[in-house]
């Protein structure tokens, strides 16, 4: 996975704001709107917390998506690319 500066961040097909939620339901918003993709489109999830910076990489990659890259903005936000598999 790589760490990214906004000015080499990859496309998204679709994004994800997950930054209200709470684990476990991250990663199932997460898994929906990947189900809901085509493979190899590209998900952005925008997300906040440690927890789910753990967790929501982890259980894409578990079920066979790829993690692309992962930045973190000025406010705690974190910007998660995944591509279906």
């Amino acid at each position: 996975m790589l760490k990214m500066s906004l000015s080499t961040e990859p496309h998204a097909d679709a994004t994800l704001d997950i930054t209200a939620e709470v684990c476990p339901m991250t990663f199932v918003r997460t898994r929906l709107a990947l189900d809901r993709m085509a493979p190899g489109q590209t998900l952005l999830v925008l997300l906040r917390g440690a927890e789910p910076r753990r967790n929501v990489p982890a259980s894409a990659a578990s079920l066979g998506h790829a993690v692309l890259a992962e930045s973190e903005d000025a406010d705690g936000t974190t910007r998660l690319w995944l591509r279906r598999a």
